[in-house]
């Protein structure tokens, strides 16, 4: 059976209209070094609309592409600086097409003011495959022992005559 092991990618960018075919070719290397074919279409298609979108928009072209795939669920993510450049204004229709071809999408703030705008797309049914197992980690914790055997005449109660003509008539 083929298993899968979790892979993560990232990539420091300065956008520019001649890097937005570099970028892509690069994520789909490593999508198929990861034998993940399928999902190499529509992740370099959003990958293309946001760079487009970062280089004809953002005043900061600089971007951080990071890729996670965890045997099921691949999310691509973009990361920026510019405080100008605004999803809901500027990104609206790169954003709908991307919503429309992927699984799931989101746009968030981090901590330092950045944006994040991710998508995920999901392996179909026929195509998941399990992640490598891991072996569990040692704990501290001393094994109980077991309890002490208790005879069989203490755990059940002795038998009554008023018991043993219940057991008669069922």
């Amino acid at each position: 059976m083929k298993t899968a092991v979790p892979c993560y990618y990232h990539l420091d960018v300065e956008v520019s209209p001649e890097r937005v075919g570099q970028v892509s070719r690069i994520l789909a290397a490593h999508l198929r070094y990861w034998d993940l074919e399928n999902l190499v279409d529509p992740v370099c298609h959003g990958a293309e609309l946001l760079l487009r979108a970062i280089d004809a928009h953002a005043t900061d072209k600089h971007t951080s592409i990071e890729m996670w795939w965890n045997g099921q669920h691949l999310i691509t993510a973009f990361g920026d600086d510019d405080p100008d450049l605004r999803p809901d204004l500027d990104l609206r229709s790169c954003l709908a097409d991307i919503a429309a071809m992927s699984d799931g999408w989101g746009c968030c703030a981090s901590d330092t003011g950045s944006k994040i705008i991710w998508f995920s797309q999901r392996a179909r049914a026929g195509q998941r495959v399990p992640l490598v197992p891991t072996a569990p980690a040692p704990t501290l914790r001393e094994g109980l022992t077991l309890p002490r055997e208790e005879p069989v005449t203490v755990l059940a109660a002795p038998a009554t005559a008023g018991d043993d003509a219940l057991e008669g008539s069922r």
